[in-house]
């Protein structure tokens, strides 16, 4: 995606920022006629107003934006889209949103998925880099927020399993990671039963996706993410209503992929390993039926109380595998119930955590970053609803409340209490576009994973 920057210009016309509680005493010191052409624009002063101010030739000289009460990065999330066409700067200081985050805002608000479409939208303004602007760090977040948009929001029939692997190598590709796939019966024969049990209907093979960045002798950092290239519910199959926007349930994967983006971008002191099982969870003869019991990595039989709660079941064995290597925190990231959005909404993932330094982390680095969450209890009471008469543990209880902390559960079974782990469970979309957050496609929390994790390595 090219980005709306340029470095400099000569011709660039200001952006002036007042802030909502000083807009009446901004406007009582604007002349009698400048005052009256903002009137006359319907400018009110409410957040995110935005005016062009003309000039004596009849052209614009610049622009006025209402900023909230308390500004976030957001504020400017929309700057690049609505100003008319030509070169534009920053006049005023962009505090108490550091001029990086205001560049990530605006970066990330031109974003648009056009791929499929023959009429491209028309270039919007450009915007001289926010004095003080950590160029680099801005641009690695947008191209890593951007690459989890493009991949979430591309359909399935060009987003599958391979697909997504492909997107898993190329960017390892980029920043010279190793990355190795298991495929189709070979996650049989190197002990990945479950990921294999969930994909092996679809005629698009299943497969491991496993990369690794940095030294060996650095803090191990490990990433999981869930990647449901498309969910028909399996035969327990979703209504045509649930299934319409189920290419969205690899966002978990997508999402994973933009944090192992900007850890690699900014070369953090890690050996970083991000693990993604790709699946596609069809219907066919040899799709795996409920009530069947089926083997996992960890050794433990699972039954299958629901085919449709596969994500936890691809998630259980990649969780386990990842553990093994005792890394000092692992993150997983999942689109896995509607249970977290019915409690929480679209825009606010669900936290899981199995240990309180490491929430905390995640819950501060959220708040810092603008990128919220809201922890949710691994309540050990309901660990009883996971009981099975046939095998070690159900992946689906039959029960209609606490989904979203029986789906924790259950992946919880799979990762040591001694492996600081977090398990997000998040839409994945946005329903409405905003400033900053057009709709499609959103990498949930990633901003703030990626923000705890250089915290707590180059704190240590």
């Amino acid at each position: 995606m090219p980005l709306p920057f340029v470095d400099r210009s000569s011709s660039s016309l200001p952006v002036q920022f007042v802030a909502q509680p000083k807009w009446r005493a901004w406007l009582k010191e604007q002349s009698a006629a400048r005052r009256g052409w903002i009137e006359s624009s319907g400018v009110a002063g409410n957040a995110g107003d935005l005016v062009v101010l003309p000039g004596r030739d009849g052209k614009a000289a610049g622009a006025v934006v209402v900023l909230s009460a308390k500004p976030t990065l957001w504020d400017f999330g929309a700057l690049a889209t609505r100003l008319p066409a030509g070169t534009w700067r920053l006049a005023s200081d962009s505090a108490p949103v550091s001029a990086t985050d205001a560049a990530v805002a605006i970066g990330l608000g031109t974003w648009r998925f056009e791929r499929y479409r023959s009429k491209k939208g028309k270039p919007g303004a450009k915007i001289v880099w926010p004095q003080d602007a950590d160029k680099a760090r801005a641009t690695a977040t947008i191209e890593a927020i951007s690459l989890a948009r493009d991949l979430i929001t591309t359909p399935s029939s060009d987003m599958g399993p391979a697909e997504l692997a492909a997107a898993a190598q190329a960017l390892g590709k980029t920043h010279k990671a190793k990355v190795r796939v298991i495929v189709g019966d070979d996650l049989l024969k190197q002990n990945y039963p479950m990921v294999h049990a969930v994909g092996r209907a679809s005629s698009r093979a299943p497969r491991l996706i496993d990369l690794v960045w940095g030294r060996e002798s650095d803090p191990k950092v490990t990433l999981v993410g869930k990647g449901v290239c498309f969910d028909t519910g399996g035969l327990d199959l979703k209504p045509s209503s649930g299934m319409l926007n189920m290419k969205k349930d690899m966002g978990g994967a997508a999402t994973m992929m933009a944090v192992a983006s900007m850890v690699m971008a900014a070369k953090l002191p890690v050996r970083l390993r991000l693990l993604v099982p790709a699946v596609e969870n069809s219907v066919s003869g040899n799709a795996f039926r409920p009530l069947d019991v089926v083997p996992t990595r960890k050794g433990i039989t699972v039954e299958i109380g629901n085919t449709d709660a596969e994500g936890r079941l691809i998630l259980c064995d990649a969780l386990f595998e990842g553990a093994s290597e005792k890394p000092t925190m692992m993150v997983d990231c999942a689109t896995l119930t509607g249970a977290a959005r019915v409690a929480l909404g679209t825009d606010l993932p669900a936290l899981f955590c199995n240990d309180d330094a490491l929430a905390d982390d995640l819950l501060a680095a959220g708040k810092d970053v603008t990128d919220p969450m809201w922890r949710l209890p691994l309540f050990a009471g309901y660990r009883r609803l996971l009981d099975s008469k046939v095998a070690d543990i159900n992946n689906a209880p039959g029960v209609a409340f606490g989904g979203a902390i029986t789906a924790a559960l259950y992946l919880k079974e799979f990762v040591p209490d001694d492996v600081p782990w977090a398990h997000f469970d998040m839409m994945a979309w946005n329903n409405t576009s905003r400033p900053g957050r057009p709709e499609g496609g959103e990498a949930q929390a990633a901003r703030a994973i990626f923000a705890a994790i250089e915290k707590r390595i180059l704190s240590s």
